[in-house]
């Protein structure tokens, strides 16, 4: 009798047990809450828990205020704020999404954001948080997203119709160290209005003079520029260790300018019908990038100072030790350029190696001091002259370039490109289509490979709100 009184009573302990367990785990458990409202969705937001999903339902919603948001979800249970349907709950009025520290692991889904410019951001002490697939058509002067904290996310988003000075996206930190680790990809920048040539309406600005010494250890990829032209530079970079690749940059009369900062790495880039990439700062890689039908490809800047000597940083820095290696140049009005400056200190140890330049304007053209310079391995076929291209430094060959259904050059098997690359270098190593290059490498920016293609020329379906994610 007292054997079985407890055989039951255990099993009548353990099936309690089991029945509080699955009480308690279903009150712990995240919420989806429903509002309909601005004042409800702030009190969701400021009782929401780690997990918890908070939906606004489809309409248009009228802010007289920032919606804030302190909170902090986790890796595992991040808290989301998204709307009912994908662009369907539209923010407009005076104020946007305002995330302050502490805040960390919120991700912003889904909206379409008309409110005030210079009302979206994530603030310094923020971190791990993320905007994806909203869209960004912020009027009035000011950004339409800032950035300051770290472990940020922005993807899939579109930012489109400014008309106004300031950015889409810039880029900020604390003190002088530039918001680290960040990740920008698969974001859709389209007409962007010029001011007239004012200064501070860049579309993406990646930090400022004071932050370009701080290492940002960020990557900026697979992103779409169409028609874009606030100012005269598109991309800004103001900041060291930024990583930039597989970036498409299409019609837009806007230059891609690494303005501060040193290390920092363009790689695999797209390049049509733009003024192309100019740059300053030392260290930099500028690899398997594809300019065709450019104004002008690389400029290699002529600097007014040099930082590393004690100038002010927000001299144009003479760029010293850069590497412009395995990039493809098809039919630019101007190739390697380096611009004349009354006074100028030029650049130093700039090497130029296994790059094709086909048709176009001379090679290179270059104004201005140029020390100690390295030019090696190059092809050049029907360009207008060598320029000032030295002669041992280039053979004149037609590489055998095909445009494929990508709408890009590649070379062709046989061609005279293949392992004719002079040098191997650690920084790079794969292709303009994320290939990787094996052996001697190919010159240009194609390496012939039957491997998987990760990166090509990306048009607006690839991108943006609407585009499948990866």
């Amino acid at each position: 009798m007292y054997k079985e009184y407890l055989k039951t009573g255990r099993a009548g302990l353990a099936i309690a047990l089991v029945m509080f367990l699955s009480v308690s785990s279903k009150v712990l458990l995240a919420d989806t809450i429903t509002v309909s409202s601005i004042a409800d969705l702030q009190k969701a937001i400021n009782n929401a828990k780690p997990g918890d999903q908070i939906m606004l339902t489809d309409g248009i919603y009228t802010t007289t205020e920032d919606i804030t948001i302190h909170q902090q979800g986790t890796h595992d249970k991040p808290i989301t704020v998204t709307a009912q349907h994908k662009g369907a709950a539209e923010i407009t009025g005076k104020g946007g999404f305002s995330l302050m520290s502490p805040a960390a692991y919120i991700t912003i889904r889904g909206f379409k954001f008309t409110h005030a410019a210079s009302r979206a951001k994530t603030g310094i002490g923020t971190s791990y948080c993320r905007f994806t697939q909203n869209v960004f058509e912020t009027p009035g002067d000011g950004e339409d997203l800032t950035v300051a904290g770290s472990d940020q996310e922005i993807d899939y988003n579109t930012f489109q119709n400014k008309n106004a000075m300031g950015r889409f996206i810039a880029i900020r930190g604390e003190g002088k160290q530039i918001a680290q680790r960040l990740h920008i990809h698969h974001n859709y920048f389209s007409n962007q209005a010029s001011q007239g040539g004012k200064n501070g309406a860049e579309t993406l600005q990646f930090g400022l003079s004071g932050f370009s010494l701080s290492s940002s250890n960020s990557i900026v990829e697979y992103n779409l520029f169409e028609r874009c032209e606030g100012e005269n530079e598109l991309i800004s970079v103001k900041a060291s260790a930024v990583t930039l690749r597989y970036n498409t940059i299409r019609d837009c009369p806007a230059q891609f300018t690494l303005r501060h900062g040193n290390k920092n790495v363009v790689n695999a880039n797209y390049f049509f019908n733009t003024p192309g990439l100019r740059i300053f700062g030392d260290d930099h890689l500028i690899c398997n990038n594809y300019f065709e039908g450019c104004s002008q490809a690389i400029v290699i800047g002529n600097g007014d100072g040099e930082v590393a000597d004690g100038a002010q940083l927000t001299a144009h820095d003479r760029p010293d030790r850069v590497l412009i290696a395995f990039n493809t140049l098809i039919d630019n009005k101007e190739n390697i350029v380096q611009t004349s400056r009354k006074n100028g200190m030029g650049a130093t140890y700039v090497t130029v190696a296994d790059n094709i330049i086909q048709g176009g304007g001379p090679a290179a053209v270059i104004s201005g001091p140029y020390t100690n310079p390295k030019w090696i391995g190059n092809i050049l076929f029907n360009v207008k002259d060598a320029g000032n291209m030295p002669d041992d430094s280039y053979k004149t060959a037609d590489p055998e370039l095909v445009k494929t259904t990508q709408g890009t050059y590649h070379i062709q098997p046989g061609s005279p490109a293949i392992d004719h690359g002079t040098g191997a270098y650690p920084g790079i190593t794969t292709d303009m289509d994320g290939q990787p290059r094996t052996g001697t490498p190919d010159t240009g920016a194609d390496e012939q490979s039957s491997a998987p293609v990760k990166a090509y020329a990306l048009k607006p379906a690839d991108v943006g709100y609407n585009a499948k994610q990866e």
